[in-house]
């Protein structure tokens, strides 16, 4: 419930909004984790969106900040969006880009160019590839034409604010620790235009707060103006804020490089299909593995939505919660217990068992995903009887036939771990947390690491000796990738690795190795160059035991899956000779999998 200010005292701003936390370079007192922004699951609990929602009179200060500048302290202006959430004008406050070192992927046109983040939270590197933030710079134009009439005298002759500015120490009782005298001055229209007013002029620092007292006004018309006024700025606002995926408000929204801005779970639903931003076909540098923790919410739009439409939002993620697991049980997605699969790689099932043919049905009435889990070869063991991580598999096509088999292409999503499972009419339902792979950025600052460190070794060994052993001055030509020995590999470039994959696989093509039999090929596609694939590619077709393929889906960056490809490899051509490896398993026409057929399908067999 609103609390309207005594009429007899100037009204204090309430405390900064959930957003305050975001401080240029210099850490403000009062700084405090934004744990809001962080996952879908904070944005609109409902039993926190009343106290939420901001109050027009009492939180005009808040209001505001959200459309304030950290570092210019003046209304944003060609708003970007950086990786790491945080807002700020992009042609006058972004800081001078500079070259990246040691970084070969993703080596995109704009990302070799980087800047030192200026906010002392993240003071991280992020690339240079931060375009303006579309949907941002909607909101502060509905907001600008929403205040734009009650600032001129004419609209609002008899209403006007005195408004005092004081630092967050003046707020506490305690004397500036720079001596700072407030500041006042008196300003056309409510607390909130009069606000606005004073940030447009550049005269109140993000930090600052501000007590108001009416002008030849009482208090209660004053305060009927500011509701007027917010209700007409929200009015203006609501229709930039629709997800242009599932068209309905934002619920923790992302904003892409090229600036414009989903649902976290719309863009995940994006990456399922394609890596370009439905709307201007850019490549979206957010990876679908992408840890939550790393791929940040647009804290600016998260704020305002929660504080303007906080019960919505949390009517909104109640909805979504109950439509996944409506037909589940109760739990997350019902579980597949079959073989390995693997992220955008296909699996093809021939599915005849009663309680899959059910399973699948159900599937295809609601979102076409299921979870696919290996099953475990030991029998009797404490437990389940399959394996804690998985892929959440989409459905692609399937065929009926007439007895109620049926044959479904999927292919795979995203990684999961099984937390919870049950049974519902014969298969295993489970409740699943999402595996991540930290982000794009992390990746960079990853490869830039052990390289550095190598380089650091190098530059040492140099100035030992400029002359090979013979006198000769040593070769500037890289070593071939077929030569990278085992305990260089965290040294190696990220190009460099999945081109020694690369180059491994076509070796092999031209001895015409039994494990690339055109078959394979027709249904796993050619060898991809592309880091991000290769791993589960190779996984797919290399014949190595399932133990061993299993370490993949545990891990948490690109960079790791190559170097177990590589050790793989590099076992194999180590121990080329034997038709047995130590680890390795390899069979005469195609990978091994549970159940697998000549037909390379796997089935579900009666028990």
């Amino acid at each position: 419930m609103s609390v309207r200010a005594n009429a007899s005292q100037p009204s204090l701003s309430s405390t900064p909004p959930d957003d305050e936390n975001l401080r240029p370079m210099i850490a403000q007192p009062g700084d405090r984790d934004n744990a809001a922004v962080t996952s879908p699951t904070t944005i609109g609990r409902p039993e926190t969106s009343a106290n939420s929602l901001l109050d027009a009179a009492n939180d005009a200060r808040r209001i505001i900040r959200l459309i304030q500048c950290q570092i210019c302290h003046k209304i944003l202006r060609d708003p970007t969006t950086l990786p790491c959430g945080y807002s700020i004008c992009k042609t006058t406050c972004l800081p001078e880009t500079r070259p990246q070192a040691n970084i070969s992927w993703p080596a995109t046109a704009s990302r070799p160019q980087g800047f030192r983040c200026p906010f002392t939270d993240c003071d991280k590197e992020h690339a240079a590839d931060c375009a303006l933030d579309v949907t941002l710079d909607k909101v502060l134009g509905a907001i600008k034409t929403a205040v734009a009439p009650y600032q001129s005298a004419t609209k609002v002759p008899r209403y006007s604010t005195h408004i005092t500015v004081c630092d967050q120490w003046g707020v506490a009782g305690i004397p500036s620790l720079e001596g700072k005298q407030s500041e006042s001055r008196v300003l056309n229209g409510s607390r909130i235009v009069a606000t606005y007013t004073l940030v447009e002029l550049g005269k109140l620092e993000y930090s600052s707060e501000v007590s108001y007292s009416p002008v030849d006004a009482k208090e209660d018309e004053l305060y009927e103006l500011d509701i007027e006024v917010f209700l007409k700025l929200k009015e203006l606002v609501r229709t930039e804020v629709d997800c242009q995926v599932c068209y309905a408000i934002l619920l923790d929204p992302m904003t892409t490089a090229c600036g414009h801005t989903y649902c976290r779970t719309c863009i995940y639903r994006i990456l399922d299909h394609s890596d370009l931003c439905p709307i201007c076909r850019r490549a979206i540098s957010i990876q679908a593995q992408a840890d939550a923790r790393t791929s940040h919410s647009n804290r600016r739009l998260v704020s305002m939505i929660k504080g303007f439409w906080a019960d919505l939002v949390a009517l909104r993620l109640q909805a979504y919660r109950l439509e996944r697991q409506a037909n589940h049980g109760g739990f997350d997605v019902p579980i597949f217990v079959c073989t390995l699969s693997f992220p955008s790689m296909p699996l093809f099932l021939h599915v005849f068992e009663p309680r899959y043919r059910l399973m699948i049905r159900r599937a295809m009435e609601g979102d076409r995903t299921f979870g696919m889990v290996l099953g475990k070869s030991a029998h009797g063991s404490d437990g389940p009887d399959f394996m804690e991580l998985g892929i959440l598999l989409r459905i692609v096509s399937i065929e009926f036939f007439p007895d109620g088999r049926s044959l479904l292409e999927t292919v795979g999503v995203s990684r999961f771990r099984i937390t919870q499972h049950g049974f519902l009419d014969g298969y295993v339902v489970a409740n699943i947390q999402k595996i991540d792979d930290i982000s794009l950025a992390e990746e960079e600052m990853l490869e830039a690491s052990e390289l550095s460190r190598e380089n650091d070794t190098v530059g040492l060994e140099a100035q030992d000796s400029t002359l090979g052993p013979a006198g000769v001055p040593p070769s500037t030509v890289p070593p071939s990738p077929s030569a990278i020995p085992t305990g260089d590999l965290d040294t190696i470039s990220t190009r460099e690795l999945v081109d020694f994959g690369v180059d491994f696989v076509r070796r092999s093509q031209q001895e015409s190795v039994h494990w690339l039999a055109a078959r394979l090929l027709a249904i796993y596609g050619e060898c991809p160059d592309d880091p991000a694939t290769f791993p589960w590619w190779f996984a797919c077709v290399f014949p190595v035991s399932d133990a061993e393929k299993y370490r993949l889906l545990g891990t948490s960056s690109v960079r790791e899956r190559l170097k177990i490809s590589c050790r793989w490899i590099m076992e194999w051509e180590a121990n080329r000779a034997s038709f047995k490896l130590s680890g390795y398993v390899i069979v005469s026409t195609v990978p091994h999998h549970p159940g697998g057929s000549r037909n390379h399908m796997h089935d579900i067999m009666e028990e």
